[in-house]
């Protein structure tokens, strides 16, 4: 049976394709299948007419899968995902990201995906970024990226995501700015307030994650079931 995980993060640019892409790497490290999904992406590098988000997540994915399936919305400009899709007289569709994803999960064992922006980033005018997690019945995981604010940011976004119903399963702190001070600090208040330390402390330009970041997001390698 497919496992699956969303990743979000406390804003833009705190780092949640690169964390996707390191736990996507450290789970064909450890033997499992698993594949990307980036159901909404905004920005298309002229030179491969690709987004660079989506490409990352496909070559740390273990598993191949059709692009349509990975990325079912992916729009030109670099901006919000609701403006995008009313430029392009588009509606972001629950139903058809849904159908991607049971796609996806029917491929392999682990189905990463990817929001876009912070954890409320508007979709349409009555749905958002969390709407995908509640609607795949997905245990959420948030990136902070450690930076000033980060710790409004991060509790804010938690807070968030456990009044929609919807599972925390855990939090990574990704070191974005090297030089801010007492950057351990800010860290060791986020694990004081939401309960528990991160599943990964990255370090600024770290590229992996170990096997004990999987196993504290629940993501290790499946029990082998044996016959009788």
């Amino acid at each position: 049976m497919s496992r699956g995980l969303f990743v979000t993060a406390t804003d833009t640019d705190a780092g949640k394709t690169h964390v996707a892409a390191a736990l996507l790497r450290a789970l064909a490290a450890a033997g499992v299948r698993a594949v990307a999904m980036k159901p909404v992406a905004a920005g298309v590098d002229r030179a491969t007419g690709s987004n660079a988000d989506v490409a990352v997540l496909m070559a740390a994915a273990g598993v191949a899968a059709p692009l349509d399936e990975i990325n079912p919305y992916l729009f030109d400009p670099p901006i919000a995902p609701h403006v995008a899709a009313a430029l392009a007289g588009r509606a972001i569709d629950l139903a058809t990201i849904a159908d991607r994803y049971a796609k996806l999960a029917a491929r392999a064992q682990v189905v990463v995906v990817e929001g876009a922006g912070g954890a409320l980033v508007p979709l349409s005018p009555v749905t958002d970024m969390l709407d995908i997690p509640a609607r795949l019945g997905l245990p959420v995981l948030l990136v902070v990226g450690v930076r000033l604010g980060c710790i409004n940011h991060a509790l804010l976004s938690a807070l968030a995501i456990r009044a929609r119903g919807l599972e925390l399963t855990g939090w990574i702190a990704n070191r974005i700015d090297p030089a801010m001070a007492h950057a351990d600090h800010s860290v060791s208040a986020i694990a004081e307030r939401l309960g528990r330390p991160p599943a990964a402390d990255i370090a600024f330009a770290q590229r992996d994650v170990d096997a004990a970041a999987l196993t504290a997001l629940g993501l290790g390698p499946l029990p082998v079931v044996r016959g009788a």
